[in-house]
């Protein structure tokens, strides 16, 4: 088990920037693949972004990519999701999590590390 902790989220106008982070506790980070989700009011909880252990290898949701970008510092045990161009329906909790392995991954069943959630919020 690994400890996360997120935070950056907020309100911010459409079109607006944010930055979450998410910081691990232990030694173990970079073996760690890591991934963001999201869950909006009566929705189910979606793939954002996940990126390999290294930082090499990314994946994103059809519905982020070109507007998100994922990064890590395993030195910092952190993990970064840059969101530009928000939209109103970006306006969810935004979860971090991490499983052990090295290849990215788009299925939550895959991960057994959950932070605690960080509201973004996108106004119109």
């Amino acid at each position: 088990q690994v400890p996360l902790v997120e935070s950056g989220g907020g309100l911010v106008q459409a079109g607006g920037s944010l930055r979450l982070s998410c910081t691990a506790s232990g030694r173990t980070f970079s073996s760690y693949v890591m991934g963001w989700f999201r869950q909006a009011p009566g929705k189910d909880r979606e793939f954002v972004a996940s990126i390999g252990n290294t930082g090499v290898s990314t994946e994103y949701a059809a519905s982020v990519k070109e507007r998100f970008t994922i990064s890590r510092d395993n030195a910092k045990n952190t993990v970064w999701l840059q969101m530009n161009s928000l939209k109103p329906e970006d306006t969810a909790v935004y979860y971090c999590a991490a499983r052990q392995g090295w290849s990215t991954s788009r299925n939550l069943n895959t991960y057994n590390n959950w932070g605690q959630g960080t509201q973004v919020t996108v106004s119109s």
